[in-house]
């Protein structure tokens, strides 16, 4: 009996020293898109720093911003798109950015600061950079085809194009096929956007968001416009799918690392941001989640068919071309009004 109790009380010291050593563990939340990041890096950096990441995952910028308005606690990291940020500093609710703690800040490309909107990283570090375009069925099109906005307004295809449900990205490709800035608040440049938007939803299947990618794979459209990088995720899986970025140019968008206001977290959260930055580290992450990492030390290290690719390594004559979208405040009410009466007609 003596020797069984013996035995018990050692198994219990033993277990209870077990789960102080796991408790020991420090812990990183980071509040993200889902599919965002490569599950494998998220495990070596656990390894690394004897840590444990915590994930939860977000579908929308608003979506991410109601809920920490609403008083959500214990992120340490978010990843917003530019202009989420912008409106997140100005509410307090993130840290401006040590760059002393971030070493592996050298190796951002700085060509791509300005569509961080935030381009002296004083509260945002980038993460990825994507990009809206053209996604088609190459056996499908004919052999003279270019990659413009123009291909919506193409009657050979009606009915098996769709534009996306987003009155920003679409009204604005609209604009910078015309010439504008998908920004434009002028608002004859916005009623010619309007009227021809109008001519090209004569040959749409419909405007959609979601849907577009099957679709695609399914065959029943030929055109769509859509998102990098939803269009690369189903290429496997129709060899046929292609994507392009429209000769005039288009959306950029850029999401950023930030840490919040209250981060319980901070070296942590910063050792993070700085293993991101290692180039082998965002060559995988690029070769995953296929938008690019500007980061030029990774460049090298991505393989050449993803090089190669144009959507992810944008030309620099497309890039000059292409815009972020902006908040326009009160000014947005010039889109909703021009996409209300593009929903309305026939």
């Amino acid at each position: 009996m003596k020797k069984m109790f013996f035995m018990m009380i050692a198994f219990l010291t033993i277990s209870l020293m077990l789960l102080s050593c796991g408790g020991s563990k420090q812990k990183l939340y980071v509040y993200i898109w889902s599919d965002y990041i490569k599950k494998e890096l998220v495990k070596d950096f656990e390894k690394e720093f004897n840590c444990k990441v915590i994930m939860d995952f977000y579908d929308s910028n608003e979506a991410m911003y109601a809920k920490l308005k609403a008083g959500a606690k214990g992120y340490d990291i978010v990843i917003p798109t530019g202009y989420m940020i912008q409106i997140m500093a100005q509410d307090g609710m993130i840290q401006q950015i040590n760059h002393s703690k971030i070493p592996n800040l050298v190796n951002i490309d700085e060509k791509y600061l300005p569509f961080t909107l935030d381009p002296e990283m004083k509260f945002s570090v980038p993460y990825m950079i994507s990009n809206s375009g053209i996604g088609y069925l190459q056996n499908k099109i004919d052999a003279s085809f270019v990659p413009s906005w123009g291909l919506f307004g193409n009657q050979k295809y009606a009915g098996r194009m769709t534009m996306l449900n987003d009155m920003r990205e679409t009204i604005g490709s609209v604009l910078r096929y015309l010439g504008y800035s998908m920004n434009s608040t002028n608002l004859s440049e916005l009623e010619q956007a309007g009227d021809l938007l109008i001519e090209w939803k004569k040959n749409l299947a419909k405007f959609e968001a979601d849907q577009y990618k099957n679709g695609l794979i399914s065959g029943e459209f030929i055109i769509t416009h859509g998102y990098s990088g939803d269009i690369f995720q189903i290429m496997e899986e129709n060899e046929n799918i292609k994507y392009s970025i429209p000769i005039e140019g288009t959306t950029i968008s850029c999401d950023n690392m930030v840490i919040l206001k209250d981060s319980s977290n901070l070296d942590l959260a910063y050792t993070f941001i700085n293993y991101i930055l290692r180039p082998e580290v965002a060559a995988e992450n690029i070769e995953y989640v296929y938008f690019l990492a500007p980061n030029k030390a990774a460049y090298d290290l991505v393989s050449e068919e993803v090089r190669k690719e144009e959507a992810i390594f944008i030309p620099n004559d497309l890039l000059m071309k292409s815009e972020v979208i902006l908040d326009l405040g009160e000014k947005n009410i010039l889109f909703t009004n021009i996409w209300d009466k593009v929903k309305a007609a026939k």
